[in-house]
């Protein structure tokens, strides 16, 4: 009785191409999606009737109203923020600063806020506000 030997015709799928594809299109995402740092502190905004909104306010100094400043999900002293800034600055130098303060928020830790970041050779500095309804 001759026996025979079925051949195994194993088909494999090759799955290089879709992975190439696959990294190609995260490193274009990722080179062209824009990273906004959170403060990490819920924060009540006033309302402005002149609120404009900005494209770029990338460096984000939250300041909450008990003078809690936040600032990359932390929270931070007021003779940090210039350090803090001047980093975020050096890496991403278009970037603007803006303070995102509740509207409880005493008046002289919104200022001494606005000093650090001037120190920190920052000149325009935008308030947050929610535009009325």
């Amino acid at each position: 009785m001759a026996r025979r030997h079925a051949q195994q015709d194993e088909t494999e799928i090759n799955i290089t191409p879709m992975l190439d594809i696959v990294f190609i299109m995260l490193i274009f995402f990722i080179v062209t999606t824009s990273f906004t740092k959170e403060t990490g502190a819920e924060i009540v905004k006033p309302l402005a009737d002149q609120s404009v909104r900005l494209q770029k306010g990338t460096i984000l100094v939250g300041v909450r109203s008990n003078d809690e400043i936040w600032m990359n999900k932390r929270s931070i002293e007021v003779r940090e923020v210039r350090a803090m800034v001047e980093r975020a600055k050096a890496e991403n130098p278009e970037g603007s600063v803006v303070i995102v303060a509740d509207k409880g928020a005493r008046v002289g830790v919104v200022t001494q806020v606005m000093d650090q970041i001037k120190l920190a050779g920052i000149e325009g500095i935008a308030i947050s506000a929610d535009p009325p309804n």
